[in-house]
């Protein structure tokens, strides 16, 4: 079947095609939740999901379990004692959240005090320190599953040890003395002190010797050398 051929006199601007959000890092569904909008809406953002029987949390991304619930469902295991479970359970994840979705503030209709759902809030954060988001439905929840996906395919920004006000070990000492010249960055830094060891070693390399430091370049390496020896 020939594909047709697109009416190039139309004033309409054709639909811009969806483009994976998260190529690299899947966003694992519970298969509990197969059926639910929230998987709908990921499908229909092109997100790249699995489906998989999950032990903790309805959905993992990386090292990363959420739990989902409404702010009915909230409540409810909340009174049935479940949430204390599932909160503990999320916290053999290094990472974790708690998403309550479609957040509620008329409380009196749950026929639940609402000091006791604004204790549990309380109790959640400070007690369990699980962090909690909330979202309007399940189209926001599956925004918030799939920039959590997002985040992780970003490539890991090393800070400097200069932003840091206290330099606790010899190795930060270091490295802080490291990043004072031009063209030396965390990276660099720290790729020195693996390779020589020593700030002795590394002042005494040759240039040959500081070429195998990734990114450290000719341009780089001359500027190092010259400030050595000026």
């Amino acid at each position: 079947m020939k594909k047709p051929l697109a009416n190039i006199f139309s004033k309409s601007k054709p639909e811009k095609e969806l483009t994976c959000p998260n190529p690299n890092i899947p966003i694992i569904i519970d298969t509990r939740e197969k059926q639910s909008l929230i998987a709908a809406n990921l499908i229909e953002q092109k997100a790249k999901t699995e489906f998989e029987k999950l032990d903790v949390g309805d959905y993992l991304i990386g090292n990363t379990a959420i739990e989902r619930k409404t702010f009915s469902d909230f409540i409810g295991s909340m009174l049935n004692k479940r949430l204390q479970t599932q909160l503990d359970d999320l916290q053999k994840y290094p990472k974790h959240f708690l998403i309550i979705e479609g957040f509620d503030y008329n409380y009196e209709k749950f026929n639940v005090h609402k000091n006791a759902i604004k204790g549990m809030f309380l109790s959640v954060a400070t007690d369990f320190r699980v962090p909690i988001i909330f979202t309007e439905d399940e189209a926001d929840t599956a925004s918030f599953l799939i920039l959590t996906a997002k985040k992780y395919e970003k490539p890991k920004v090393e800070f400097g040890i200069r932003q840091s006000r206290t330099l606790k070990t010899p190795e930060e000492q270091k490295q802080f003395i490291l990043e004072g010249f031009p063209g030396v960055g965390p990276t660099i830094a720290k790729s020195l002190l693996e390779e020589f060891s020593s700030l002795k070693k590394i002042f005494n390399a040759t240039e040959k010797d500081l070429k195998t430091i990734n990114s450290f370049d000719e341009n780089k390496i001359e500027k190092f050398k010259d400030l050595l020896n000026d």
